[in-house]
């Protein structure tokens, strides 16, 4: 069955049933001349025979006559001479092939013609015939002739037309066998034919289906000159033509894949009806910040949130950009809705969610930064004011009241100079601008000097001050000044901040990466929500108090920008109530 929905079959099929028609109407038409020709030869045939004999029977004696006229008859013509209707002779040979009596000659209307009008006639009858079963068609052809007495005889020739018909059954089979022949040769050369015709176009087929799946390097063989060869041809550059497209959409496509897999902002491509075509990685992180706060725990859901469907709407709506906010996580997002276009009509729209939680942030720092550095200086100058008058005015009585005045006034003026200093090398660190001098340290020492330098201080307020040093290694690699800055910031802060009769202790440990210090005290530690915020700028764990060992504020952010200008890290844990404990780590290798 496949071979005949097959082009080869189809083209075969064609072929033959054409050659096939063309011979039959052929062969029909060739009986029908070599039957019409067979009859026409034996009519001329028989009608010479017939003139010949009764121009032998006119011109000779009765016996001669006859005698020379049945030997021009041959095995299966039959003669009948007539001189009148009483006076007949039958050729030897007659009995064999029909019995005709002589009435159905003189009573037959056409027949007896020839004695009437002296015409030459001729009939196709129906007479017995011993060497066939059923009766045959006999073909009678009369020819007058002229006798002395003047009366008018006849020559009858007859032969029986199951001899044609043999003649043309041969001729038939002859035709029918050279029409099997050729349909046969026909058969093959169309096959053949249409097997190297529809070579090319399977293999072209072949080639198609590989380049269906991926592969259009496939290239069709040219085996011809003719329209199949520039067909393979035109397929072959096709296949170039489609590779060339093929990478260069799969470049431009990893292109966009690379550069939405790079974006910073979250990006999301909505189809006309809301279906989600495309998002990056950030839009995810985005969806399943928002399933979660939404409390569905599973992020394969459709759902999208109401603010950005709204935008969407609009956006489509109007055809113009739709601008919007929403808050996830505690953090702020922007939404930027664009529709696209196909054409001139609107197919979807792409959405930008843009995290501006880090400005939000730092315009928060700048005005707590302008409001916390106008509070730190008011006071100061409010007493520094205030004392300058009191001496102006001569309010202070005596020297020591004046000098107690000039030293409060000394006191702010050094607070407002340190808090200057510590904005200004503050921004100087956050600007990279700072110098590390890298040197070799001895580690224990170095720290035991650090540590001495509180003990006192400790002392005074009954803290136990203690170190525990482990480390592996002597000496270590960093800027000593900077550090210890940090170190005195960290324990000042902890002694500070730990009541009468508790303790702080200074931790190192070193391994293979670098060098850990850590410094814990047992004070009233850090409330969970201001942990995020303790190395920002004016943080203060009390925020009552505002004077005097309570600091600026600044210590920690320094100290957090000392720490990553030696590509090291710092951070803190604490618990109400249970203390805190500042780690610092210093990488071996930090230049």
């Amino acid at each position: 069955m496949m071979f005949w929905r097959s082009v080869v079959g189809k083209l075969w099929f064609t072929i033959l049933l054409l050659v096939s028609f063309l011979l039959f109407i052929l062969t029909v038409m060739l009986l029908e001349f070599f039957e019409n020709y067979h009859i026409r030869e034996t009519e001329r045939d028989l009608t010479n025979t017939a003139f010949n004999i009764a121009h032998f029977l006119e011109d000779q004696e009765l016996d001669i006559g006859l005698e020379i006229s049945w030997e021009l008859l041959d095995e299966v013509t039959g003669a009948m001479v007539m001189k009148n209707k009483n006076e007949y002779y039958y050729s030897p040979n007659s009995a064999s092939i029909a019995e005709l009596p002589i009435k159905s000659m003189v009573e037959d209307e056409q027949l007896s013609k020839v004695f009437t009008n002296r015409d030459t006639v001729k009939k196709i009858v129906t007479a017995p015939n011993p060497e066939y079963s059923e009766d045959a068609r006999t073909l009678i052809i009369g020819v007058p002739i002229k006798q002395k007495e003047g009366e008018t005889g006849a020559v009858f020739i007859f032969q029986s037309l199951q001899v044609m018909q043999e003649t043309t059954r041969s001729t038939t089979k002859f035709i029918i066998l050279a029409a099997g022949v050729a349909i046969i040769l026909t058969t093959i050369f169309a096959f053949f034919l249409s097997t190297r015709i529809t070579a090319p176009l399977r293999k072209m087929r072949e080639a198609a289906f590989e380049a269906a799946r991926g592969k259009f390097d496939t290239k069709v063989p040219i085996l011809t000159n003719d329209e199949i060869g520039e067909l393979a041809t035109a397929f072959n550059q096709m296949g170039r033509q489609l590779k060339f497209n093929m990478n260069a959409l799969s470049q431009e496509k990893e292109q966009l894949s690379s550069i939405l897999s790079s974006m910073a902002d979250g990006v999301l491509t909505f189809n006309r009806d809301g279906t989600i075509l495309i998002t990056n990685p950030p839009a995810e992180r985005f969806l399943q910040n928002w399933h979660y706060d939404q409390g569905e725990m599973s992020s394969k859901t459709e759902a999208i949130p109401s603010e950005i469907m709204e935008l969407f709407q609009l956006s489509v709506n109007t055809e113009k950009e739709q601008i919007g906010e929403i808050s996830v996580q505690g953090r702020f997002w922007v939404i930027i809705v664009t529709p696209l276009y196909n054409n001139k009509f609107i197919r979807g729209a792409v959405v930008v969610l843009r995290d501006m939680t880090e400005e939000r942030q730092l315009d928060k720092l700048r005005k707590d930064f302008i409001a916390n550095v106008s509070h730190e200086l008011r006071t100061p100058i409010s007493m520094m004011q205030g004392y300058s008058e009191a001496i102006v005015d001569d309010i202070a009585e005596s020297e020591d009241e004046k000098k107690e005045m000039a030293k409060v006034i000394y006191d702010e003026s050094l607070r407002m100079g340190r808090l200057v200093n510590e904005l200004l090398d503050l921004a100087r660190m956050e600007a990279g601008h700072i110098q590390l001098t890298i040197e070799e340290i001895e580690i224990n020492s170095y720290l035991q000097r650090i540590i001495r330098k509180f003990q006192g201080l400790a002392k005074e307020k009954g803290i136990h001050l203690t170190e525990t040093l482990e480390t592996k290694e002597t000496y270590y690699y960093f800027d000593p000044d900077r550090i210890e800055q940090v170190l005195t910031n960290l324990i000042d802060n902890a002694i500070r901040h730990t009541p009468d009769g508790g303790a702080v202790t200074i931790m190192t440990k070193s391994d293979a990466k670098g060098l850990l210090v850590s410094v814990s005290d047992s004070g009233s530690g850090i409330p969970e929500e201001d942990l995020p915020f303790v190395f920002e700028r004016f943080y203060k764990a009390d925020k009552a108090r505002t004077r005097g060992r309570s600091g600026t504020g600044l210590g920690l952010a320094i100290a957090k920008n000392i720490i990553d200008s030696h590509k090291g890290h710092i951070s803190v844990q604490s618990k109400l109530e249970h203390g805190t404990t500042f780690s610092f780590f210093l990488p071996r290798n930090n230049e």
